[in-house]
């Protein structure tokens, strides 16, 4: 976990501070409820796109970076994604717990829990199998940065390597708008 710490540091620092369905192109996004019966029946990581409307970052990781090709094939085969609206106001129930919106973070609880209570948007969730270790990802992520970052947390390489000591060797692939 030490080195998820070391990858949100470096993320944080090197980035820029959506709602979509699926068209059987895109990346299959879930609700909580579908992601939680995935789980069950086969387990993966999870990857949860914490959005809200007005975010025109938000917007732009949409349009750019969810909208690719590479990231999508990976996301599909390597993770559970959900697509989360932060401030929606329907209840949600999740790992036996209802979560509610809360007017004094204008966000559902479960979004502030996830997020650690730092509410900026976008913020990108990761958790391990079973929905277990969630770590906030925050900022806007280009196609080669969701690469350095999915392939890292994917092939669990965050395990054993420091995040900057991985992003010093790794050469991405995927161009933006491929």
């Amino acid at each position: 976990m030490k080195y998820i710490s070391t990858l949100l540091l470096a993320v944080l620092f090197g980035t820029f501070a959506i709602a979509g369905e699926n068209d059987g192109k895109g990346i299959k996004w879930m609700n909580w409820e579908e992601v939680q019966v995935a789980m069950k029946k086969e387990p993966k990581k999870v990857w949860v796109d914490v959005y809200t409307d007005w975010c025109g970052w938000c917007k732009v990781m949409d349009k750019k970076t969810y909208s690719n090709p590479e990231v999508i094939k990976y996301m599909n085969e390597h993770f559970y994604a959900v697509k989360f609206n932060a401030e929606g106001r329907d209840d949600i129930r999740f790992m036996g717990t209802t979560f509610s919106f809360e007017p004094q973070y204008k966000a559902n609880k479960l979004a502030v829990e996830l997020m650690r209570g730092q509410m900026s948007y976008p913020t990108n969730v990761f958790m391990e199998k079973h929905f277990q270790n969630p770590s906030p990802i925050p900022g806007y992520q280009g196609v080669p940065q969701m690469e350095l970052i999915l392939k890292y947390l994917a092939e669990d390489t965050y395990k054993t390597v420091k995040f900057d000591e991985y992003q010093k060797t790794f050469t991405p692939s995927w161009q933006e708008g491929s």
